[in-house]
């Protein structure tokens, strides 16, 4: 019993070989088969942790969103650094950061997209692109990558629409938001005098001074580049997976290019964040209290993309992609009924309950349709 479970976790963290790394592999050895178990397993996690990565700073003010980002970002970056020491520090490939720095471009579109068609709506639309920018790359083979055909393509096809349908259903759900019990309500880099205030906020005054059928406009096509940007996220490292032949020392295991991928997260929203402090001449809003909560919810979110990356792998992307990307509205959703008291009434509940039924069906039938 003991070799048989050494045998399931070494298809996950195999021991690496004595092989060099710069020798390249063409055929997938045992260890890198990873069994589509597993690949449901970590589907799970994933599903589990994104719904609940914003949990541990639910109570906390994050201000205008770039110190916040900025922080969880340096925690994902640590869960990288992890999983490469995990994997005896496999070759580090460039390419595989590309994912990285698209999944910040669109990471820094959320402040905006807030501000001018609010957090449910913006959630709803850019999942919707995520899901379908994910699930086309690797179904149809965009951007050079091996096209993955599920085996039943009607049922994938169904699966997929389903999970799309069920953040459309999600949207009409009315959450009611309890105002923050906070007593740090101010940040820790006071702004001083009105003039200055005026400039720490040009963002908010810019988007201000727009129509409110501007607003829309440009909250719309930020969800639009959002959700691309988003769905791209695995593309570098899928394509050196595809083209081993090409990346001396390339594997087939998803966790060995977590570390190149959250580097690219990090550089970027490093970049931005030191833009961030320029325009805001040098008095960005910190708010300290928000930091542990931030490392938290990063370490969280670091983890479930680390599984995604080993699901994508087990079950291939068309199949991966609709079940993570639609699950973690059914957790956070559950969030918010049983432990925050958001959701709420009769209707609401109604609504809930049948974009549950949707989300999971339609994971459902992406997951079956791989056989």
């Amino acid at each position: 019993m003991a070799a048989d479970l050494y045998s399931n976790i070494s298809t996950i963290l195999p021991v690496t070989s004595t092989e060099p790394s710069w020798v390249s592999v063409q055929t997938p050895s045992a260890t890198e088969e990873i069994p589509e178990l597993w690949g449901f397993i970590t589907a799970g996690i994933a599903i589990l942790f994104f719904g609940s990565n914003f949990v541990p700073v639910k109570k906390y003010e994050t201000g205008d969103g770039m110190f916040f980002q900025w922080i969880v970002c340096s925690a994902v970056m640590v869960v990288g650094i992890i999983v490469q020491l995990i994997r005896k520090q496999p070759p580090f490939f460039p390419i595989a950061m590309i994912g990285g720095v698209v999944w910040e471009l669109g990471n820094v579109c959320v402040v905006p997209i807030v501000k001018t068609i609010g957090l449910g709506l913006g959630i709803c639309i850019w999942g919707m692109i995520n899901l379908l920018s994910g699930w086309s790359t690797g179904r149809f083979g965009f951007f050079g990558l091996t096209a993955s055909v599920p085996h039943n393509e009607v049922m994938n096809y169904i699966g997929v629409a389903m999970c799309v349908f069920s953040a459309i259903v999600f949207s009409f759900v009315k959450n009611e938001i309890t105002p923050i019990d906070n007593m740090e309500s101010e940040p820790l880099i006071s702004q001083g005098s009105s003039t200055n205030i005026q400039e720490m906020n040009i963002d908010e005054s810019f988007i201000d001074r727009m129509s409110p059928g501007a607003k829309r406009a440009l909250g719309l096509i930020l969800c639009l580049f959002s959700g691309l940007m988003y769905g791209q996220m695995f593309t570098g490292a899928t394509y050196i997976q595809d083209h081993r032949a090409n990346f001396p020392g390339a594997s087939l295991n998803g966790l060995d290019y977590v570390f190149s991928c959250f580097c690219g997260i990090y550089l970027t929203s490093t970049t931005f964040f030191c833009i961030y402090i320029v325009i805001m001449k040098n008095k960005p809003k910190i708010y300290p209290k928000v930091i542990l909560p931030g490392i938290v919810s990063g370490v969280m979110w670091g983890i479930a993309t680390s599984c995604w990356f080993v699901a994508n792998r087990s079950l291939s992307i068309p199949v991966a992609f609709p079940i993570v990307t639609a699950g973690p509205s059914v957790v956070a959703s559950l969030w918010g009924v049983l432990v925050f008291k958001e959701i709420t009434g009769k209707r609401n509940l109604l609504i809930l309950m049948f974009g549950f039924a949707i989300a999971i069906g339609g994971a459902v039938l992406a997951g079956v349709s791989k056989n």
